[in-house]
């Protein structure tokens, strides 16, 4: 369905977005990108300092709140006070997420848990309070933060309990988008490649890493964060109307080899 007033199916006039870890990197320039297409955008952070500062930034079209991803009660009570005051809920954005890289055998069960917990849990949460509110009004898009390393083993380095809580997004996506279809809900995710941002700011330092990166990657670089909210854009809007289920790999070729 094409935007009337615009004639572009990207717009997103009137919705309203929330998007989680939505302070800085991936998050933020996803709620930029969804105000200058005409959304209203709630920042959910567990940085709360970061995400007003990144709001007010943004202007009048962004608030922020704190949210645990993590923490039942804080999303279901997070989620209830955005429709208080919005109105409505359209869109969600599960960006909120986290990694710790160490050997599987070196790993404990507490930082295994603290992945799954956001990654994964967080996830689930979010996904569950807005499809509550979406099906409700029969209208609505999710969309998730998987990974290339949701759907390859890596091989770089160690860092299994990322690969498996964005291996099991990408199935929540798919199990989501069946269950919410005929309700008017659709779900999808992107998988990015290694983004340019705070996030993988250890493994950056490390040249010779990056170097391997980029060869192993036949566009030969990192992704920006433009080029991953550009693809949550399009999952999230109305030109993607057909579309659920769908794991977007934005790559540069990755998965393809």
């Amino acid at each position: 369905m094409t935007n009337s007033a615009t004639g572009t199916p990207f717009r997103l006039d009137g919705q309203v977005a929330a998007v989680t870890g939505a302070a800085r990197g991936i998050g933020r320039r996803t709620a930029e990108l969804f105000v200058t297409m005409g959304a209203r955008v709630v920042l959910l952070d567990r940085d709360s300092d970061d995400a007003q500062a990144a709001a007010a930034a943004i202007g009048e079209a962004a608030s922020a709140r704190a949210l645990d991803v993590a923490d039942e009660a804080q999303v279901d009570a997070g989620f209830a006070e955005i429709v208080a005051a919005q109105g409505r809920l359209d869109i969600l954005v599960n960006n909120a997420g986290m990694a710790i890289r160490h050997p599987t055998t070196e790993l404990s069960l507490a930082d295994w848990q603290r992945v799954i917990d956001v990654n994964l849990t967080g996830s689930f949460l979010c996904a569950r309070a807005a499809g509550r509110l979406m099906t409700a009004q029969g209208s609505g898009a999710i969309v998730n933060l998987a990974s290339i390393m949701g759907l390859s083993g890596g091989g770089l380095y160690p860092n299994i309990s990322y690969q498996a809580s964005k291996g099991a997004v990408v199935n929540l996506t798919r199990a989501l988008a069946v269950e919410w279809a005929g309700q008017g809900v659709r779900v999808n995710a992107v998988a990015p490649t290694w983004v340019d941002t705070e996030f993988i700011a250890a493994l950056k330092a490390n040249e010779t890493l990056m170097a391997e990166v980029r060869r192993m990657t036949p566009m030969g670089r990192l992704a920006s964060t433009d080029d991953i909210a550009n693809a949550i854009l399009y999952l999230a809007s109305p030109a993607a109307g057909m579309v659920t289920g769908h794991i977007l790999a934005v790559d540069g070729g990755f998965l393809a080899q």
